[in-house]
């Protein structure tokens, strides 16, 4: 599978299909197969080398990389026991460590299954990230750009962090708790975000709200960032308000594709998009348009540029310290924020602001005023 590999390479980031529509992308033959079937036999399937990455280049210097796949889907990775889908990531990392690759980035599902990368790091001689730092930074610096182009204030905004308990989303709260003055933290469990929200009290002061009802916490807010590890989405098309602007960082998408179809009155960016300098050729169609990658692909890819090759973010714990660090490594390298992109496609400034007006109209015909 994929493209032969002309050398060592310096880093590796390891992917794997979000649903079973991807593995019959790839193995059109098994289309016809019973799903069961198909589950079964990719859950015994090695890791696999999926393509070389080139062309990662800064004005410090260039690095050279792989996608090494685990083909296990997202719900698989959730189902299936912990030590079984740690243990195919683990393979797959020795794998890349035999390419050559001095570090790993963890990619969608396998930077959350059993301790986000702790155990995976310990079992390989190389470093890891899950990249969560860079996504952190990207996500937040694309929702604040997203609700000034919608004209939100975000000390104004009822902002909501959905996946509040997870790493990527606890550390997305405590850095919006320092800029909003509305701040609700939504994830199944309670007692983790009664924890943050003391956390968060006790470091700027603010108070903010918990809830495990998540269509509730979602129909009042303004702001959104979409960071949950579900493996299916958690907010509908009559979820949101007129105008609201998400941020949806999770794969598989937290925000469900009918959105995109049936309202035309709210802002859906998917977090995380990056341009990567030089000229990058990934050899593998994740999505993304050619130059762009994720955040947490980016991450591995900076750390590997600055010769970090040290484990980075790992673990429940994201430490705000390492956001600001990464930001800064990412500026040195030229990576930045990539235009807006929703549901795989462009988002220009003229879109968004047919988006501001239609949210008008309705807030306007629903007796809910301007703001």
């Amino acid at each position: 599978m994929g493209h032969k590999i002309n050398r060592a390479v310096d880093f590796s980031f390891i992917i794997h299909p979000l649903d079973i529509e991807d593995i019959f992308r790839k193995y059109k033959f098994m289309r016809s197969w019973p799903k069961n079937l198909v589950r079964a036999v990719m859950r015994r399937v090695p890791p696999i080398f999926a393509s070389n990455i080139t062309g990662v280049r800064s004005a410090y210097g260039s690095v050279e990389g792989c996608f090494i796949g685990v083909p296990l889907t997202s719900a698989q990775m959730l189902e299936l026991p912990p030590e079984i889908t740690t243990g195919k990531i683990i393979a797959a990392g020795r794998k890349a460590a035999k390419l050559g690759a001095k570090i790993i980035g963890l990619g969608a599902m396998t930077a959350v299954v059993g301790d986000a990368g702790i155990t995976v790091a310990r079992n390989l001689d190389i470093a890891v990230t899950t990249g969560n730092s860079y996504t952190v930074a990207t996500a937040l610096q694309g929702t604040e750009k997203a609700a000034e182009m919608m004209g939100m204030a975000l000390d104004k905004a009822e902002v909501a962090v959905l996946g509040a308990s997870g790493s990527i989303g606890s550390a997305c709260a405590r850095i919006l708790a320092r800029r909003v003055n509305y701040l609700t933290l939504i994830a199944r469990n309670l007692p983790p975000l009664e924890k943050l929200a003391g956390r968060i009290k006790e470091d700027c002061g603010l108070a903010v709200k918990v809830t495990a009802n998540v269509k509730d916490a979602v129909r009042r807010a303004d702001i959104i960032v979409a960071v949950s590890s579900a493996a299916d989405s958690l907010i509908e098309a009559e979820d949101l308000k007129p105008g609201a602007v998400v941020c949806d960082v999770a794969r598989p998408r937290d925000v469900s594709v009918k959105v995109a179809q049936k309202r035309d009155d709210v802002l859906v960016i998917e977090g995380g998009a990056v341009e990567v300098p030089g000229d990058v050729n990934f050899n593998f169609d994740f999505g993304f348009p050619p130059g762009l990658a994720y955040a947490c692909m980016a991450e591995t890819m900076i750390l590997a540029l600055e010769g970090r090759y040290e484990n980075f973010s790992l673990g429940r714990e994201m430490s705000v310290e390492k956001i600001d660090e990464i930001s800064a490594l990412a500026a040195k390298h030229g990576f930045k924020l990539a235009g807006f992109r929703s549901f795989e496609r462009a988002v220009t400034g003229e879109m968004i602001a047919g988006i501001k007006e239609r949210a008008r109209k309705k807030r306007v015909a629903l007796g809910m005023g301007l703001a």
